[in-house]
């Protein structure tokens, strides 16, 4: 599998080697005039939410996150990061060390998050799909009443929105990777949010640990340590934590839910105090 020839010659780009197929996108390792290149080609004809992404990341410039260096209609050319990601040290026991890792990025990259002349999403956009959410008659009481509160909670959050910027948007273990410049966000959706949210995400994660996701002390851990290190308040920080968990619930149902691998993560969310 190779890349198109038109967007090698056009860019400049050698010695594709193909990385990986997600369900969004192929991504190839290239040489190109900047060095060792990630090549990112969507499936669709557009980038989709990713295409504002780009431009939060694009304004970065390099700080905290991979630098842009070419997008088009459906591909984007972004730095190679080479090192591992944060998610292979949780995974590998080492899950402490990847939390102060996440915690000092998002700080950096937000204090020097600067304006994105792209119009982004907001997060009223976003969790449309949990207000709108039903309940097949299948789905368990017990969930039916934890998605209630979390689209009670999440109106809440919406309605108290406050220290409202450009966020990532999906910065979790696996969207952070090793690169010259030490640990590099890449994989944006690019959002315009509530600081507190940026962080929301990575209580689900990484995946292959889940074990780790359901762990109540872990969970109060990571919010005192993200809330001190991204200085934002621990409870509100939980709080937008269960409700993405709930967003993503009503992501996978397609509108109507009626089971989950998710509700109980979801329960220990809503219960489990900062």
């Amino acid at each position: 599998m190779t890349p198109p020839a038109k967007i090698l010659s056009d860019h400049g780009l050698s010695n594709p080697a193909f990385v990986v197929k997600t369900a969004i996108a192929n991504v190839w390792k290239v040489q190109s005039p900047h060095g060792l290149a990630a090549l990112k080609l969507y499936h669709r004809p557009d980038m989709g939410e990713e295409a504002a992404g780009f431009a939060v990341m694009r304004a970065l410039n390099g700080v905290a996150a991979a630098k842009v260096h070419v997008t088009g209609q459906n591909y984007a050319l972004t730095e190679w990061l080479d090192g591992p990601a944060l998610g292979d040290l949780s995974r590998n026991g080492q899950d402490g060390e990847a939390t102060l890792h996440l915690g000092a990025l998002a700080a950096k990259m937000h204090r020097h998050m600067p304006r994105v002349a792209a119009k982004l999403p907001n997060l009223t956009r976003w969790f449309r799909a949990l207000e709108t959410l039903s309940f097949a008659p299948e789905c368990p009481p017990n969930a039916k009443h934890n998605l209630q509160q979390a689209q009670a909670l999440a109106r809440h959050l919406l309605k108290t929105e406050h220290h409202i910027r450009p966020l990532h948007g999906d910065l979790h273990h696996d969207n952070i990777r090793l690169g010259p410049r030490g640990y590099a966000a890449f994989d944006a959706k690019g959002l315009l949010g509530e600081r507190a949210f940026e962080l929301a995400n990575a209580f689900r994660n990484p995946k292959g640990a889940e074990p780790l996701h359901r762990d109540p002390t872990r969970i109060r851990h990571l919010a005192q340590s993200w809330g001190q290190a991204f200085a934002v308040n621990p409870q509100r920080l939980l709080n937008w934590a269960a409700a993405k968990c709930a967003l993503s619930i009503a992501w996978r149902s397609g509108g109507t839910v009626k089971d989950d691998p998710e509700f109980a993560l979801l329960a220990l969310l809503l219960e489990t105090k900062a």
